[in-house]
């Protein structure tokens, strides 16, 4: 077996020789080249995105400066969301062109999500009651319908529109069955981990009684304590899980997942285009990368400021959780997988759908309840039946699609159209202060 198989491939942060299709042939800081390559991004789709920048110091002022227009700041700070984001991704994924194949995707990935825990993060922290809507301040449906969304979008609109895409330009576009078979598998494991809580809640709610009478009864407050106790030990486990993920990705299949990606490189339609356009260098990609940071961040909190706001003007809860968050944090990463699926990578944008899916159950999401359970808020995996529903149909739905190792723009088209459903049902599904079907209000 050759030596750079038995070689770690995530052994350091920074690798010991750039990979030729990352090399920029400068060093240092260039304002110039800076903002030169920074418009140029990744694709034409994701370089018009960037004249959406001028969003960016409009909503700033805008928060500022009026105040009692929230909706206006929402619709301003949203907007602005996806050209910062779409640097964020971009300045990753310059990074991850340095660095060896599967780990800089896996890297790339990473700085994909960041977006999305950061949001996560801030509506958490923004939480304030535990009963009611987000009217009320209660955040925590909010931030379930996002979990279960980002998961959505990634699979079934990200998804559709690579196969879609890819579908237009080739009849036809085969992927390996090494990617589809371990991303569905662990896709199945991690919307089983996050759903058994919900199970457990659903089973035995119509055994527990309003209030404790006897010294053994199983009431509401212990029904919800469980839950909130199986949640937490269950997040501990799916990041265990993901860090499983991480180090089977980076050690033990290395040359396996390389094999494959190079593959795919060479049926790049565009390659040579790519591997012709300039280069950020390490320094500018940290440079980038903070103040993309810096500016998502800020963004965030004004979204999250504004969200009672948007809701008492008619938008639903779980239409924002499950339909406007998602697709605002994961625009640029959907631009990049699409643009690949057009150029004919189909296993690079698999990767780029199935990952970040991957990443939000195993990861993000027990992220978010373990950051609760230390803030002393009550964070749990207690989903919607309804949302519960979605999440296990879809998987079953891009499980027989991938069964095949191939795609055509007609699985592509009738996936699109079954996440328009969903959006459609969510803008119609009530919030949690009038009906829940999984919630304390269901209980009686």
């Amino acid at each position: 077996m050759p030596s750079s198989e038995q070689t770690p491939l995530l052994h350091s942060i920074l690798p010991q020789h750039i990979h030729p299709d990352g090399e920029s042939g400068r060093s240092g800081f260039n304002p110039r080249h800076f903002l030169s390559v920074s418009w140029r991004s990744g694709s034409n789709a994701a370089k018009y995105v960037n004249l959406l920048a001028i969003f960016v110091p409009v909503a700033i002022i805008l928060h500022w400066a009026t105040p009692h227009h929230p909706l206006l700041i929402f619709g301003f700070s949203y907007v602005a969301m996806v050209p910062v984001a779409n640097l964020l991704g971009f300045a990753g994924q310059e990074f991850a062109r340095k660095m060896p194949k599967v780990s800089g995707i896996l890297i790339e990935t990473a700085f994909g999500s960041i977006v999305e825990i950061i949001l996560f993060l801030i509506l958490i922290a923004k939480h304030k009651s535990s009963t009611g809507s987000s009217e009320h301040g209660n955040l925590i449906p909010v931030i379930q319908a996002a979990i279960l969304g980002s998961i959505l979008t990634n699979l079934l609109l990200c998804l559709g529109a690579c196969f879609f895409v890819g579908g237009l330009r080739q009849a036809s576009q085969k992927f390996h069955a090494l990617i589809s078979e371990v991303g569905t598998g662990l896709l199945c494991v991690a919307g089983f981990g996050l759903l058994i809580p919900s199970a457990y809640y659903s089973a035995l709610k119509g055994s527990a009684v309003p209030v404790k009478s006897g010294h053994h009864e199983f009431t509401e407050e212990v029904l919800q304590h469980n839950v909130l106790r199986i949640s937490q030990v269950t997040s501990i486990l799916l990041m265990i899980a993901f860090g499983i993920f991480i180090w089977y990705n980076a050690r033990s299949q290395n040359s396996i997942f390389d094999e494959v990606l190079e593959a795919d490189e060479h049926r790049d339609l565009d390659h040579a285009d790519d591997l012709a356009k300039p280069k950020f260098t390490f320094t500018e990609c940290i440079i980038a990368l903070v103040i993309a940071l810096a500016l998502v961040t800020l963004l965030a909190v004004f979204l999250v400021e504004r969200i009672e706001d948007v809701v008492e003007s008619g938008v639903p809860d779980q239409f924002l959780g499950l339909i406007l968050l998602p697709l605002v944090e994961k625009a640029a990463e959907h631009l990049t997988a699409i643009d690949e699926a057009w150029d004919g990578q189909i296993n690079f944008a698999l990767f780029h759908c199935i990952g970040p899916s991957i990443q939000t159950a195993l990861f993000n999401a027990p992220l978010v309840v373990i950051v609760g359970w230390i803030m002393g808020k009550d964070m749990d995996l207690n989903f919607e039946i309804f949302m519960v529903v979605l999440l296990v149909l879809s998987i079953v739905v891009v499980g027989n699609f991938l069964r095949d190792g191939e795609s055509n723009y007609l699985e592509g088209a009738l996936l699109m159209i079954i996440y328009v459903i969903i959006a459609v049902a969510a803008w119609y599904y009530p919030n949690p202060d009038v009906a829940t079907s999984n919630g304390v209000e269901s209980i009686h």
